[in-house]
């Protein structure tokens, strides 16, 4: 009796996991079958490969790299974007001195107040400060950026899927509308104020394009920057804002697998004693 019972749980728990694999298959298969084709579905491209040091085996901050991510972030991306979480003195982590931090934490105002006055005012940045808020609020972001509001880059490349790649591409995917496009969706079109990029999800995007022209910026270390090396760059900088131990975590998990491994064989062979002797015995 306690056997045919046995039998009969499992066949249930056996159709139960067959009915929910099957039923989400059907689910899948409907929805793909039946997405409606838009312009959007058609014509959004995946993120372009991105090979950056932080995703090597040995994974590690290429520390350069980051400072020339950082002017551009500065020269470019800061009169729209802030970097809300990072403060002045966490720059000391991408190579630069304490007495470097503390120049460039000058160059920034800031918000303070008028030891004389008392009264609201803006100072030059010290280390501890964080970098300051471009607009104060949505409705001033909405009104300098046509009715849009540019995100927060500080965690920008952990909000997005493959994120560094993903903004690598967003920055160098600007383009004129393909004839193909225009050929099988003849309604699309892109508002005035908006620009085409294969790399957002809607293919409109408010913000024009960033990085124009090569040389935008120039660089200390003589690094030529075209589009595509500074994209790169500041792709790179916004991963260390959003993880700066990403490297250290990376490190971290080889001893782990190690000792797991290292682990997994020693259970083995313990088993393997122990039942050898229990052989012995029968």
């Amino acid at each position: 009796m306690v056997r045919i019972i046995g039998i009969l749980v499992g066949l249930f728990f056996t159709a139960a996991v067959l009915w929910a694999f099957g039923n989400g298959a059907v689910q899948v298969a409907s929805q793909d079958y039946f997405v409606e084709k838009t312009a959007e579905t058609e014509f959004h491209l995946h993120p372009k490969e991105l090979d950056q040091a932080s995703d090597h085996l040995v994974a590690h901050w290429d520390k350069q790299q980051l400072q020339r991510g950082y002017q551009v972030y500065k020269e470019v991306c800061a009169a729209c974007h802030s970097l809300r979480h990072v403060a002045f003195r966490d720059l000391e982590q991408i190579g630069y001195t304490e007495a470097q931090v503390k120049a460039i934490a000058a160059t920034w105002q800031v918000p303070g107040v008028d030891p004389v006055t008392g009264e609201a005012t803006t100072v030059p940045g010290k280390p501890t400060d964080y970098f300051p808020l471009v607009y104060l609020n949505d409705v001033a972001a909405r009104a300098a950026n046509n009715n849009a509001i540019p995100p927060d880059l500080s965690l920008m490349t952990k909000a997005r899927h493959e994120g560094p790649a993903y903004v690598y591409s967003l920055l160098t995917g600007y383009s004129e509308i393909p004839a193909e496009l225009t050929a099988e969706f003849p309604d699309f079109s892109t508002p005035p104020g908006l620009h085409f990029n294969r790399y957002f999800a809607n293919l409109n995007l408010a913000m024009p394009p960033p990085l124009a022209v090569d040389d935008q910026v120039t660089y200390a270390d003589g690094t030529p920057a075209t589009i595509d090396q500074m994209a790169k760059d500041v792709s790179a900088f916004l991963t260390w804002t959003a993880e700066p131990s990403l490297p250290k975590r990376k490190q971290t998990g080889w001893p782990v697998i190690g000792f797991l491994i290292f682990a997994t064989i020693l259970a083995y062979l313990a088993k393997k004693q122990i039942w050898a002797r229990a052989k012995k015995k029968a």
